[in-house]
């Protein structure tokens, strides 16, 4: 069930508890020896809602009018409230054996003979919490895989090949949007390109211009995109 809850959103103050930052998450976890990788089963679901606030997330069908007991997708403030927990959650594990970002979780460990043990304790913490995982986006005891868009291993950091395809398969932007999608298909693999700001100065300067004078892919804009 998708309800749009763009109005209960609007009327929603913002909680500003804030979101780890995605490149120190991968950075602290690139170089360990044995990974496993979590991935909660409907995550928001897993929390049960305040019962003052359950009606506020009513909607209706041709059965009836219904409201949710466990937080739905799409609140402005899901996101906040579920890291929230995980840090509670594993506030003693985050940064030591464990990584967590909303309902990725990723346990680490920098010898393999410790990963079961490490395993164990947040097994026991999920047991307690009673939060399930969902098996078919889990992979335990690997030496690598995707974590919040890139490629982690016991090397470093790699960067994601479906990320370096989705860009080589581009073809030259015929529209403002087209070039947004390529502005956010290079700064995913930014930290991976040399002077990444100069390589996409150009398409920057279409966006900027676009207002005054509309799309105009030059030509250095293509010699741009040839050799990126």
């Amino acid at each position: 069930m998708c309800v749009d809850y763009t109005d209960l959103n609007k009327a929603c103050p913002k909680d500003s508890f804030p979101l780890p930052r995605i490149d120190q998450l991968v950075d602290a976890t690139s170089g360990h020896q044995m990974l496993s990788f979590m991935d909660a089963y409907s995550g928001y679901n897993q929390i049960q809602m305040d019962h003052v606030d359950e009606e506020a997330t009513s909607f209706q069908t041709d059965k009836g009018l219904y409201c949710y007991l466990v937080m739905p997708f799409g609140l402005k403030n899901a996101g906040a409230t579920y890291q929230r927990l995980m840090n509670k959650i594993f506030k003693n594990l985050i940064g030591r054996t464990m990584e967590v970002y909303v309902d990725d979780m990723l346990v680490k460990s920098l010898e393999k003979s410790q990963h079961i043990l490490d395993l164990e304790e947040c097994f026991n913490l999920l047991r307690s919490y009673n939060m399930r995982l969902n098996p078919s986006k889990c992979a335990f005891g690997v030496t690598s895989g995707k974590f919040l868009g890139f490629m982690v291993t016991h090397r470093g950091i790699e960067a994601n090949p479906e990320k370096i395809k989705a860009l080589r398969d581009m073809l030259p932007p015929r529209n403002i949007k087209e070039v947004q999608r390529l502005n956010g298909r290079i700064a995913a693999l930014s930290r991976f390109l040399a002077r990444s700001g100069d390589k996409y100065l150009p398409f920057f300067k279409i966006l900027r211009g676009a207002r005054s004078s509309g799309f105009q892919w030059t030509d250095k804009c293509q010699e741009a995109f040839e050799q990126l």
